[in-house]
């Protein structure tokens, strides 16, 4: 039997990226990481893993892979991820009521934060 271990992201700066996805999920270093690789894990208790890998990829427009996060303040999450460094996306595939709102990591990884609440 297979699970999914870690979801791995690739960014052009692992520090930066780093900084930002341990302040917007309350994550930490598993252990010391380098210029090129680090495993994030939850502060608190059990939860998935994010790796973040050095890429010189570039990012996708329409990504085939991404994350969404869930939020039970919608609006205060998006304001507060916008505050750590994300950026609003120009999305042109939202459905006519969505339920979620695309974000981009300082390296220009796309996400989503989903409204929980909904």
């Amino acid at each position: 039997m297979l699970t999914i271990g870690t979801t791995v992201l690739g960014v052009n700066d692992v520090a930066r990226a780093t900084a930002f996805w341990c302040d917007a999920l309350g994550y930490v270093p598993r252990e010391e990481g380098d210029e090129t690789w680090v495993v994030l894990i939850p502060q608190k208790g059990e939860g998935a893993r994010l790796a973040l890998m050095l890429s010189e990829t570039p990012v996708q427009q329409h990504p085939r892979i991404h994350l969404d996060l869930y939020a039970d303040n919608q609006a205060g999450e998006v304001e507060r991820l916008l505050g750590l460094g994300a950026s609003q996306v120009d999305w042109d595939l939202y459905p006519e009521d969505p339920d979620f709102i695309v974000l981009e990591d300082p390296d220009g990884n796309r996400f989503c934060v989903v409204d929980a609440a909904a």
